[in-house]
């Protein structure tokens, strides 16, 4: 399952978003994903079915980016370098493209659950 998360709470209320927004970003840069070319959701991990799932469902295309960008980021991790400026990732490019998919399949999972643990009782 995936992490609890306030953004629709911040997204909600336009003076909280001004207030965040500069400290996202902050937040963003000082982790310097960004600086290596990744996306964020090019840093969650694989660990999980979910996970494993949306990947075998992301658009090949998209697949395709996003080994590049591993291993472009890996290379320069290996080298002790970051990308120059026009290749590292910008923040109106870091957009989710994976988070969609995972939060669409533990959807359907719950329903599944959900389905599976019905009772059906006859009435009299």
């Amino acid at each position: 399952m995936s992490a609890p998360s306030l953004a629709n709470a911040i997204s909600k209320r336009p003076w909280l978003m001004r207030i965040m927004k500069p400290i996202s970003n902050w937040y963003c840069n000082a982790a310097g994903y960004r600086a290596l070319g990744l996306r964020a959701d090019d840093l969650i991990p694989e660990e999980s079915e979910e996970v494993l799932l949306a990947l075998k469902r992301l658009p090949q295309q998209e697949a395709y980016d996003r080994v590049f960008r591993l291993r472009r980021a890996f290379q320069a991790s290996l080298a002790h370098q970051l990308l120059p400026k026009a290749q590292q990732t910008k923040p109106e490019e870091d957009i989710a493209y994976l988070s969609p998919i995972i939060a669409e399949i533990e959807a359907e999972a719950r329903e599944r659950l959900d389905l599976e643990s019905m009772t059906i009782t006859k009435k009299k």
